[in-house]
């Protein structure tokens, strides 16, 4: 039965390196991770800093020859806040490797398709492109501030805004 994305994958993904955030699951105790401060706010508990970075070094410790990271980010939610926080961390425990930071925005659109297959335009959630808005400058400042290289990507010209 698939209930994830990652269910839809035909490549084995080893067990460390997948971490899976339980409070924000789809059927998760909190809903959905929104804001920027809610990824922050995730690895600041002890446990799941700890966690990574356990997992982290069972992959660094396997390198011959460490020369840096890339980091692949969403921009508009609450995984830029997660995306800071561990961009932060390689930072300080690893100065001198080079860390490639990927913030990726999704293409925003202002149609939709209802029940009956019409299309129409839904009205602008202004709360919701707020947050997407205050997300990506907040990730865009701290994940550029701990990357050797910043590289935004987005399919639109507007980084995922209206």
């Amino acid at each position: 039965s698939v209930q994830v994305w990652s269910d839809y994958l035909n490549v084995h993904l080893h067990p460390k390196s997948i971490y899976v955030i339980h409070q924000y699951m789809h059927d998760g105790d909190c809903g959905c991770l929104e804001a920027f401060g809610q990824g922050e706010r995730l690895l600041q508990d002890p446990g799941c800093i700890e966690e990574l970075e356990d997992r982290l070094h069972f992959y660094v410790e396997e390198c011959d020859y460490l020369q840096g990271f890339q980091v692949l980010c969403d921009l508009h939610n609450g995984f830029s806040g997660v995306g800071a926080k561990v961009t932060e961390m390689l930072y300080d425990e690893y100065s001198g490797k080079g860390i490639l930071t990927w913030g990726l925005t999704p293409v925003v659109s202002n149609v939709g398709v209802n029940s009956n297959g019409w299309i129409f335009h839904p009205p602008q959630d202004s709360q919701k492109n707020f947050y997407r808005l205050l997300n990506t400058a907040l990730g865009i400042v701290h994940l550029s501030s701990h990357s050797s290289l910043f590289c935004p990507l987005s399919l639109s010209g507007s980084l995922g805004m209206k």
